[in-house]
């Protein structure tokens, strides 16, 4: 789900399920003009051929970062890209400067388990600060949670004038969960629950990707 902000934020999300997995992005561009927008649009597409080209996560970045310095060379991106095994669990993911993921398992957000020194954003390469992009992995359980999103989200402000914030975003979620409520629903009402006070308003573009493993039965 991707809610807009009045001025142009440069969110965007994307995801493909294929036989065997799950590749899911999310993306924000620097700055809130029309450059932002059409550096998302850029990397977007640049991660969509990677990916339909069969390309591997690394080879993945090192194509959008191509991309940006031959189109864009001015701007950047951050974002997180995943890649989930159906079969296994595995969850395979990379982060280029942007909020890490959360994992809720069990009712619970464990806190940081998808946390990892984030590397350098889109655009900007990863030599610049002396290291290759990393890739991380996880074996998630089932009925694991994965909730990617962008500052959008906890950086709005809520009905008391504050921050929504990370602790009260995850709630939501757990509440929702806890309530039965479908994926889509939940996040329809996490956005409403943002947006229909009178005080609340978003400062940036929102957008929140979940997804939930279920392993195939035995």
């Amino acid at each position: 789900m991707l809610e807009p902000a009045y001025e142009l934020g440069g969110d965007d999300f994307d995801h493909s399920l294929t036989e065997s997995a799950l590749h899911a992005t999310v993306l924000d561009s620097m700055g809130h003009n029309l450059a932002s927008g059409l550096t998302t649009a850029v990397a977007l597409a640049a991660c969509r051929n990677a990916r339909w080209t069969g390309a591997d996560l690394p080879e993945l970045f090192e194509c959008v970062d191509d991309a940006l310095a031959h189109w864009l060379p001015d701007q950047f991106c951050t974002g997180v890209l995943a890649q989930l095994d159906l079969a296994s669990g595995v969850l395979r993911w990379s982060n280029c400067g942007h909020p890490a993921p959360l994992l809720i398992r069990d009712r619970r957000l464990l806190v940081d388990a998808l946390r990892r020194e984030p590397d350098p954003p889109m655009g900007q390469p990863p030599v610049l600060a002396g290291r290759q992009r990393q890739t991380h992995e996880i074996t998630l359980h089932p009925g694991d949670r994965v909730l990617m999103y962008t500052d959008g989200v906890t950086e709005a402000r809520a009905g008391d004038g504050g921050e929504f914030g990370l602790e009260q975003f995850a709630d939501y979620i757990i509440r929702a969960m806890a309530a039965g409520e479908l994926a889509p629903e939940a996040l329809r009402r996490l956005i409403h629950s943002i947006l229909d006070s009178p005080t609340s308003r978003l400062r940036d573009d929102a957008t929140i990707l979940m997804f939930e493993w279920t392993p195939p039965p035995r």
